[in-house]
């Protein structure tokens, strides 16, 4: 009995519509990776797509007309103009909504080759608008992804355009294989092509630098605003950024691993019960000289650590400059630099990729470190600007002083007030679910539970309140190290505020009343996103900022290697040391055994495993033929495991005999009737599509294979 099944046309014609499915959505994928789009956006365009693959496997039956997309496209007309007025307020974002609905709305109802045509437009506009969205290692995900769609749909569209014209020919014609293998080898190859494709532009990448300095990115940015670093910073919008973990800034540390830092960005020292600003704040310029410049020449007594560092900027829109401890110089490309409030910055927001480097010296805790000589003075027309109050709920002074009774020094009665909110207080990045007059009397003695800027802010309103000079810190908190690239990764979740308060003798000490967070504990995530942060920092590096310098460095550095690769490689090997010639003999005797094995392993499957996978796929093909499961394709094969046990008896078929023509020239024998009621059998299965007389075609064989000579 014939099996149930579609046919090589209808086949193929799924698989052609699976890859255009498959071009949509990695143009989506890009999209979204991006960053740019809102979570009820990604959440619809998935469920249209979901359904479209659902209805290609026939899973769902739903047909939409054409008179009803019409209808929905005119009514999202109206919805596209509320979008950009009133929902987005961006004409960029609003245009991606309309795009991703035209190219869902198009993906369920494409059903001829116009509308196919359609749906390729629609998907390269998607790539090209994550083009101008993003440059990140997760585009070149997306792009390697949509190249291989994208050969699986040119390459099944002209076998499908084939296999039309010829079925429209006079008499017809018959696809030579079936249906059953067609889906795995047709993607194989797409996946081979693109594999290609991707291998080859990045040899000519490498070859032809990037001159255009990632043009894409003057076209719209995506990159991260954080409002703390502004003019202002209310309570709650760090909380809300700490919900964002993309990287904002990698850091190459020189010398021994700091850990604990704190990269500040700028003070804030008007408050109004609600918000810190800067308002009286004056920008100083600093000349910057042949690509350096001083920002503190104080002579420090006693000496302190220092460190040297370079920052580079990532998804970050700041014209703020973060440094570690108290900054000594900077290396910087740019004319000048700002000196306003304690912070230094940029007098225009840098592109994507900026980066300096700096010389910092270290903070020591006030406990330990000794008075600094000469003694550092706060201005007395400062004083009043750091003591400066609104109207507090009197339960806040009067916890400051009841924290602080009995303690002499500012030191002390700063660590009281530390010690209290770091102990009896809880974090959590958890607003407040309805606004409240005075949050931070409603931190302090109601919720007792807050992130960051409610600890600083609370802290330093207590100081002043009792005497001592304090202001708000911003910045980022250390980061995390990342062993692979040697940088430390600093992303938005990283964004922090703190304390700085003025003691006598040391000046401006750190103080941070905010206690950690919850432990993360999830240790492969980590370490994969370690992985893709190592992933990031290369096509960042090699990739986005490629240019004709990179280009001269990396052939130095290839020529240099070239040199080291010849006789003088091969002498410096006497220079090794007993130490280096004892790790290596230990790493041989603790993984040769394993690694020749691996070696062996590779080597027989390389050998032996083509041939071994081909026995094992012929005989799971043979097994389906003795099931009655047998298609076109299977008449093939044994046709030719056929004419195999012949050749081996002495009968070689001619290229130019036709199956009918070699079993009639064979002279009368038990083999030759065997052979012609074969090459019968063969027929009926390969061009008339009978599926019951497999197993005799597997009978037959098995009986040649037997029989003697």
């Amino acid at each position: 009995m014939k099996r149930a099944g579609a046919s090589p046309a209808v086949s193929v014609a799924r698989f052609f519509e699976a890859s255009l499915l498959g071009l949509v959505g990695s143009g989506f994928l890009a999209v979204a990776g991006s960053g740019y789009l809102d979570l009820p956006t990604i959440a619809l365009v998935a469920a249209g797509l979901l359904l479209r693959a659902l209805m290609i496997f026939g899973v769902v039956r739903l047909e939409i007309t054409e008179r009803a997309a019409t209808l929905g496209t005119i009514v999202y007309s109206g919805i596209y103009i509320a979008d950009y007025l009133f929902l987005s307020r961006d004409f960029l974002l609003a245009t991606i909504h309309l795009l991703f609905f035209l190219a869902v709305a198009k993906v369920l109802t494409a059903r001829t080759a116009r509308d196919h045509l359609y749906t390729a437009c629609i998907s390269v506009l998607e790539l090209l608008a994550a083009a101008v969205l993003s440059a990140g290692f997760s585009f070149l995900a997306s792009l390697a992804l949509y190249l291989f769609f994208a050969m699986a749909a040119l390459m099944s569209a002209e076998i499908r355009r084939s296999m039309h014209e010829a079925a429209e020919a006079p008499g017809g014609a018959t696809a030579r294989v079936g249906a059953r293998r067609f889906h795995p080898r047709l993607a194989a190859l797409s996946a081979f092509t693109a594999a290609g494709i991707l291998v080859l532009t990045a040899g000519l990448f490498f070859l032809l630098p990037r001159t255009a300095d990632a043009a894409f990115a003057h076209f719209g940015s995506r990159r991260m605003h954080l409002p703390g670093f502004a003019t202002q910073v209310t309570l709650g919008e760090i909380g809300e950024i700490q919900t964002n973990s993309r990287a904002v800034m990698h850091i190459q540390l020189y010398g021994k691993l700091a850990a604990g830092l704190k990269w500040r960005g700028g003070t804030l020292t008007y408050f109004d019960g609600r918000r810190w600003t800067n308002p009286d704040a004056g920008r100083r310029p600093i000349l910057v000289s042949d690509g350096e410049a001083n920002l503190d020449e104080t002579e420090v007594r006693p000496p302190r650590p220092g460190i040297n560092y370079d920052v580079s900027y990532d998804e970050i829109s700041t014209d703020t400059l973060f440094f570690a401890g108290t900054p000594r110089s900077i290396r910087v490309r740019v004319p000048r630099l700002w000196e306003a409030e304690g912070g230094y910055g940029l007098w225009h927001v840098p592109a994507q990729g900026f980066h300096y480097g700096a010389y910092s010296l270290l903070d020591e805790p006030p406990e330990l470190a000794s008075p600094r000589f000469p003694a550092p003075e706060l201005p007395k027309t400062a004083l009043a600007e750091y003591l400066q109050l609104p109207a507090l709920d009197p339960r806040i002074p009067e916890l400051a002083r009841r924290l602080t009774a009995g303690l002499g020094s500012d030191l002390d009665r700063a660590r009281a007030i530390e010690r209290h909110l770091r102990r009896d207080y809880g974090y959590t990045l958890e607003l407040p679910e309805h606004e409240v007059p005075d949050p931070l009397a409603h931190f302090l003695f109601t919720r007792r539970k807050g992130h960051c800027e409610y600890f600083a802010s609370a802290m330093t309103v207590m100081l002043r309140a009792i005497g001592i000079p304090a202001r708000l810190a911003t910045g980022f908190e250390s980061g995390t190290y990342n062993p692979l690239t040697d940088l430390w990764v600093v992303r938005a979740s990283d964004a922090h505020s703190w304390v700085e308060s003025w003691m006598p003798g040391l000046g401006w000490t750190t103080f941070d009343p905010t206690p950690p967070g919850a432990p993360q504990t999830f240790a492969l995530a980590a370490r994969l996103n370690l992985y893709l942060d190592a992933a990031q920092t290369f096509w960042r590096q090699w990739v986005v900022g490629y240019d004709a310098g990179a280009q001269g460095s990396l052939r130095d550095r290839l020529e240099q290697r070239a040199r080291r690769v010849g006789p003088a490689w091969f002498d410096s090997l006497s220079g090794l040391g007993g130490g280096q010639i004892a790790r290596i003999r230990a790493a041989a005797r603790r993984y040769g055994l394993p690694a020749a094995i691996v070696a062996a392993v590779a080597l027989w499957m390389w050998l032996f495993g083509p041939a071994l996978w081909r026995l094992l796929r012929m005989r799971r093909r043979v097994q389906r033929v003795r099931r009655g499961e047998a298609s076109r394709g299977d008449a093939t094969l044994l046709y030719e495991r056929m004419l195999a046990v012949l050749k081996r008896r002495g009968y070689q078929k001619p290229a130019w005999f036709t199956p009918a023509e070699f079993a009639a020239s064979m002279a009368d024998s038990p083999l030759a009737v065997a052979v012609r009621e074969f090459t019968a059998a063969y027929n009926a299965l390969r061009f008339g599509g009978h599926a019951e007389v497999a197993p005799r075609l597997s009978a037959l064989l098995d009986e040649m294979e037997k029989s003697r000579p």
